[in-house]
């Protein structure tokens, strides 16, 4: 039978609108099996049992010390990762190069001038021009209080923010004492300044400055920039009451260097089944140069090389593939997370979801995922297994850590195991962070709780919403 055009057309129009009324049929639910779920159950007995995790952050922090991005330290760290990852049993391990701007710290001073002469505890901030700037200091409170300083008021003056950070297990205030480390800078050569000051972004009563990147907005011209510890904050407020007309000279010799090239570093344990689909994992293989960068991030590194190796020494490996990555020079500017996300931007499909290792070794007490509605009673049943360890299913509390964040922003599933950061922000970016700050039965809390959801995860019958992210429309 023939139709003619007429009647073709307003068929294919009725067969369109009743398809477009059909709803599609759910997403299979994201499973897994009483199998894998007593599996895992033994995986976290083992965990708490074994030091794997604590001779890693012994390893890095004592073979290889500060590991500041793109010094020859750096350099060291990537090697020993590598052979790591080999003497762990990793099926396989590469790396991927990660280019950026080196900065250097070569000294710091600080001192009171005039009738109250004394020395001030500082050290520069990362990205920080040097210089030697003496001047009157004018006291602010908080950032909001420096950026209303009309523009010029600060002519020939240094800069003081005076903002003293607040302990919350979840690190919350970070957002404030580090915002004015990054933003202070701009504002003050805003308001003329020839140098800044901040209290250190941290909640410790020691005489250790906080150290960590800040960044100049475009088209200023860099000012020298630096961080008191606590104590040095509050005895230049105190002369600051006592003369407002204080002076001080700040001497810093840092800056840039050209270009460093460093890399991640980047181990595997074949999947079983579905090899090349991904559960990620990791932390941040750099750190700053005060301390050893122990929780800075080598408890992230031992946490998830310990989680992946107790996987891998199982009977048999489950179906996909988990996948550990030490990321280059996070600090300085997640340059190693953005360069995974960049190399690996056509497969997030293939990476079923991911986590990172980022706050410390405090122990973890909460438990989050950004998953597809198919996936989130999977996640509920990780988080059952999760529970004996003192973690608490927190929907909707989490974020992304650190470098896995612009692999999420491409549409990779993560979820969050929030460690206790009650303590962390007395120990971050110092000269203080140093191994026997782990407490190795917390650290241990840790490792079970990765390999949990990692093994868990990468075991699941059904994915978690991985999925490329529409591209933006281009503006017209």
């Amino acid at each position: 039978m023939r139709f003619a055009p007429t009647m073709l057309a307003a068929v294919l129009a009725a067969a369109l609108a009743a398809q477009a009324q059909t709803p599609s049929p759910a997403p299979a639910a994201t499973t897994l099996s009483p199998q894998a779920i007593d599996a895992a159950t033994q995986l976290r007995e083992r965990a708490l049992a074994d030091d794997t995790a604590w001779q890693v952050v012994e390893s890095l922090t004592t073979e290889v010390g500060p590991r500041m991005a793109g010094s020859e330290a750096d350099a060291r760290a990537v090697a020993w990762a590598q052979a790591k990852f080999k003497a762990l049993g990793f099926d396989r391990v590469w790396t991927e190069p990660v280019t950026f701007p080196k900065w250097e710290r070569r000294g710091e001073s600080g001192e009171v001038l005039g009738p109250h002469s004394q020395r001030l505890l500082l050290t520069a901030l990362g990205g920080s021009p040097g210089g030697t700037v003496e001047g009157e200091v004018v006291r602010f409170p908080d950032l909001d209080a420096l950026k209303a300083a009309p523009a010029g008021s600060l002519a020939g003056r240094i800069a003081f923010v005076d903002y003293r950070m607040h302990k919350f297990q979840d690190g919350h205030d970070y957002r404030n004492g580090g915002g004015i480390r990054h933003a202070g800078p701009s504002a003050a050569i805003r308001a003329g300044a020839s140098a800044f000051l901040m209290r250190s972004a941290g909640t410790d009563s020691h005489r250790m400055p906080h150290t960590g990147v800040t960044e100049f907005d475009a088209g200023l011209a860099p000012i020298p920039s630096a961080a008191l510890s606590a104590p040095d904050a509050d005895q230049l407020a105190r002369l600051l009451a006592l003369d407002a007309g204080t002076r001080v000279r700040v001497v810093l010799d840092c800056g840039w260097n050209g270009e460093a090239h460093s890399a991640n570093v980047i181990g595997e344990i074949t999947g079983s089944k579905r090899p090349k689909e991904v559960v990620l994992i990791g932390g941040h293989l750099d750190s700053w140069d005060p301390g050893t960068g122990a929780i800075d991030d080598a408890a992230g590194i031992g946490i998830t090389m310990a989680a992946a190796k107790l996987i891998a020494d199982m009977p048999r490996h489950p179906a996909r593939t988990i996948r550990v990555v030490a990321f280059a020079n996070e600090e300085r500017g997640l340059y190693g997370g953005k360069e995974y996300a960049r190399r690996h931007a056509d497969e997030v499909a293939q990476h079923a979801i991911a986590a990172e290792s980022d706050f410390g070794a405090g122990r973890i007490y909460g438990f989050d995922a950004h998953v597809s509605d198919a996936a989130k009673p999977a996640i509920q049943r990780i988080a059952s297994v999760l529970a004996p360890l003192g973690i608490e299913y927190m929907a909707g509390k989490g974020d992304p850590e650190s470098d896995i964040g612009p692999s999420t922003e491409n549409g990779v599933a993560w979820a969050w195991l929030g460690h206790d950061g009650t303590d962390y922000f007395d120990l971050h970016h110092t000269a203080d962070d140093t191994l026997d700050k782990i407490d190795p039965k917390a650290l241990a809390q840790n490792v079970a709780a990765y390999a949990v959801f990692t093994y868990l995860a990468a075991s699941a019958d059904g994915d978690f919403g991985s999925a490329p992210k529409a591209a933006a429309p281009a503006a017209k």
